[in-house]
């Protein structure tokens, strides 16, 4: 009595609405989310119901409802069982995440020295002729969902359509071990050009993401991992802008031990022994995110930065943002107990500064690796360009 009632939908774009009551949504059930529900009782039949009808009939009927304490049980249940085996839930983006593809119409003369030679690549890039596209798997993912599948359950989430996501699911998990039908793609989403963790069987405060694009998830973004992008293929930088050559075209791969996902895999290992071994509370209302905040403080813990002239390409207030989940304290003003100036050139005031006083001189980019490798890096890899102009000190 008087909870809210929720439509059951498998069209987006057609929300069923009830025109007696001003208290009803939509719940979108796509066919992953319905498949992956792994539910019981009565309501585990009541969907199954549902799922045949659309599946037979084409067309649900609408007078068919569960309200929204029931789908907020099922969810408190799955994640009960998931937490009593020691997991969390992981949802895992495809493209420049995992791996990378391109339309074989794509290929660059500089790239088709790897045209036929996907031997020479160690069973990571495949060509898919009736797809017309060859897709390069990120090193070390197959050793990283091996990994992550002990500690976590694992859902593909993919901007691509259906098809994409399910054929990049067998390249990736041929035997099912990892996802089963937990594949989800646009075309299962709620909202378009964007994710949400809606179509996920799980509480929130329980998975987290990995993604290389901020903006795909703007209502869970306290649950995101970000990684940096894997552009193999020349489209892949051309897609984003980036006027440097691919990997491909350089004759050259990111490090199995050393790369991305090697990197990612012992930050969810730490986050997972946190969660599971280290928070006081109960088990039930502890949140991933807090262990994930937590995590990111300390990767610059005790710098205390100033900006230099930093200027576009450069978006200097994402960087003053990042450095501060990172632990960073940002200041506008030069003392003492400033330790690092991040400059474009060496040329200001406080560039000067920095190299009188011994501090920490380094380029905007040292903040992005420290946030991507979650790691403080070596500040003298980072070093600010000597500009060979006049010696011209400009303020700031």
């Amino acid at each position: 009595m008087g909870s809210k009632r929720i439509w059951i939908s498998t069209e987006p774009e057609d929300p069923l609405k009830d025109p007696s009551s001003t208290s009803c949504s939509t719940l979108v059930l796509p066919p992953s989310f319905q498949i992956t529900c792994l539910l019981s009782g009565f309501c585990n039949m009541v969907l199954w119901v549902v799922i045949l009808m659309d599946r037979f009939f084409g067309r649900l009927s609408r007078s068919l409802r569960l309200s929204s304490d029931e789908i907020a049980r099922l969810r408190n249940q799955d994640t009960k069982n998931l937490l009593r085996n020691k997991k969390l839930y992981l949802i895992l983006d495809l493209d420049h995440t995992l791996l990378n593809s391109t339309p074989l119409t794509h290929i660059t003369p500089e790239e088709e020295h790897i045209t036929g030679r996907q031997d020479a690549y160690e069973g990571s890039l495949f060509v898919l002729e009736h797809m017309h596209t060859m897709t390069k798997l990120r090193p070390f993912v197959r050793t990283f969902l091996k990994k992550a599948s002990e500690i976590f359950e694992m859902y593909i989430y993919t901007m691509g359509d259906r098809s994409y996501a399910h054929e990049m699911a067998k390249i990736l998990d041929p035997n099912r071990e990892y996802f089963d039908s937990r594949v989800i793609s646009r075309d299962d989403g709620t909202q378009r050009n964007q994710k949400g963790l809606d179509v996920v069987l799980g509480q929130e405060n329980c998975v987290l993401i990995l993604d290389d694009t901020k903006k795909a998830w703007t209502k869970h973004k306290d649950n995101l991992i970000l990684i940096d992008r894997y552009h193999f293929f020349a489209s892949s930088c051309q897609q984003f802008g980036l006027s440097c050559k691919s990997l491909s075209q350089l004759e050259m791969d990111e490090s199995e031990g050393g790369g991305a996902l090697a990197t990612i895999i012992g930050v969810l290992k730490r986050i997972h022994t946190i969660f599971f071994q280290e928070l006081e509370d109960e088990l039930a209302g502890r949140n991933v995110t807090w262990v994930l905040k937590m995590l990111r403080m300390e990767v610059l813990e005790g710098c205390k930065i100033i900006f230099s002239h930093v200027s576009p390409p450069v978006d200097y207030q994402y960087l003053w943002k990042t450095a501060e989940q990172l632990g960073v304290t940002c200041v506008a003003e030069l003392d003492k107990s400033v330790t690092h100036v991040v400059a474009m050139h060496a040329r200001t005031r406080k560039s000067h500064w920095a190299v009188k006083e011994n501090k920490f001189l380094v380029n905007p980019r040292w903040i992005e690796a420290s946030f991507y490798l979650w790691k403080r890096q070596p500040e003298e890899s980072f070093p600010v360009k000597q500009e060979k102009k006049p010696a011209v000190r400009i303020e700031g």
